[in-house]
């Protein structure tokens, strides 16, 4: 097994080992409130009359929270995504800005190598001129 396919098997195993820790106890909280909470109540979108409303239904209360849970994530779930479009549409753009710049640097040291010269070759004896003079001391 590569050590790729090691690490995928290991993500996959803490997923199911995360879901199953969280989604069963909440699994189960959920079917304890729906058995608990099986009364009907009348659910009405009327708030000018509340004895001949337009638009009622009767529903067990625990329907009436999935629902309410449940349009509340996907709302949630919308917003998050409407807002975060600015951040990846900017992240788009400098992506495509980097991948630019980088083919840019890459023609430029392309050219680059081609002009330049070849270093001479270093010197391998002794150069006496090199050398700095130091002064005599001053009495």
């Amino acid at each position: 097994m590569t050590a790729e396919a090691l690490c995928r098997y290991k993500d996959s195993m803490f997923r199911k080992i995360v879901t199953a820790v969280i989604a069963l106890p909440l699994a189960a909280i959920l079917i304890a409130f729906a058995v608990a909470n099986r009364q009907s109540v009348t659910v009405s979108f009327d708030p000018f009359s509340s004895t001949d409303p337009a638009y009622a239904a009767t529903l067990p209360l625990f329907a009436v929270v999935m629902l309410v849970l449940i349009f509340g994530v996907l709302v949630g779930g919308v917003a998050a995504w409407i807002r975060q479009g600015k951040w990846r549409r900017a992240a788009r753009q400098l992506d495509a800005e980097n991948r630019n710049l980088r083919s840019d640097l890459d023609d430029a040291r392309r050219r680059a190598a081609v002009v330049t010269e070849p270093a001479p070759p270093a010197t391998t004896f002794f150069d006496p001129t090199a050398r700095a003079a130091i002064p005599p001391p001053v009495p």
